[in-house]
């Protein structure tokens, strides 16, 4: 009887070492996601109410958790019943990537001279949190794709391993990858907050004062660049989705820098979404008339 648990016990570590392995592997291979997902998160989970930053971020949190809850059994079953499937999901991810990269662009180079509307925090309260209700929802979306990207990626790397393997690996990557991303952000958004304490720990004086008006002049500019910096990665992203899916833009322009083609096809591709989704309002809008 101790016999036998003892091998049960020595399975279980024999799997956890297999699993260890497998993790590590995976994470190596998703670290640009990660940072794309960081870059494309952190400018999302930005704009509010100062109150309100870390009850958004935490619902952001909990729907990448539900998200991965869903994609992660999605994923498995699709890998074993129809893996050809899994290449459409990522081109139509793709494309919602490379529309809403574009749409950003477009807005900053043609809306941007137009009035700006107020930051949350100074809308009326119902509106502020009907804004609210829309970029938590926008943030769950984009976090929607990427992690399919992300966990796709995980079980690349474990496809010659057992379905018990398979399983765990992606589980501990989606875990990784939530509260690795989702805390960095809420530290992120925190910087200004972290810098104001720092001051008055300090009482204006010495070391601690310098540091904590660097984080707080820091927030606006680490914002900005985020900004960039995420539309960069999700037009990134994307492309590498296409380029890697599609034999035809695979093969398209051979001597290309591949971050280069990859950036054009995506914003070739988002262009296209972007004026079919015009069109398509618009279509709606004479109909509704």
């Amino acid at each position: 009887m101790a016999s036998g648990i003892f091998t049960i016990l020595d399975d279980i570590g024999a799997l956890m070492d297999d699993v260890a392995v497998a993790s590590k592997l995976a994470t190596r291979k998703t670290a640009g996601i990660l940072g794309d997902d960081l870059a494309v998160n952190a400018e999302k989970a930005t704009g509010f109410l100062k109150t309100r930053e870390l009850p958004v971020l935490w619902a952001i949190t909990k729907g990448s958790f539900l998200n991965k809850a869903i994609i992660v059994p999605i994923v498995l079953a699709l890998n074993y019943l129809l893996p050809e499937a899994i290449k459409y999901v990522l081109i139509l991810g793709g494309i919602y990537l490379a529309f809403e990269g574009v749409e950003k662009i477009i807005e900053y180079l043609f809306h941007r001279g137009q009035e700006e509307q107020p930051v949350l925090e100074q809308k009326e309260e119902e509106e502020g949190m009907e804004a609210e209700k829309v970029k938590i929802k926008s943030a769950i979306i984009t976090d929607f794709i990427l992690s399919i990207e992300i966990i796709i990626i995980a079980l690349s790397t474990v496809l010659d391993k057992s379905l018990t393997v398979q399983i765990l690996t992606v589980v501990v990557i989606s875990v990784i990858a939530t509260v690795g991303v989702y805390g960095f952000v809420a530290l992120i958004v925190r910087f200004d907050d972290i810098g104001y304490r720092l001051i008055a720990f300090s009482k204006e004086k010495g070391i601690l004062t310098k540091i904590g008006k660097i984080l707080v002049r820091s927030l606006p500019v680490i914002i900005k660049i985020l900004s960039f910096v995420g539309t960069v990665a999700l037009l990134l992203v994307s492309g590498g989705i296409f380029v890697h899916n599609i034999d035809y833009l695979h093969h398209l322009f051979p001597s290309w820098p591949s971050l280069l083609k990859e950036i054009l096809v995506a914003f070739g591709i988002g262009l296209c979404a972007v004026f079919v989704w015009k069109l398509g309002k618009k279509a709606v809008g004479a109909f509704k008339k």
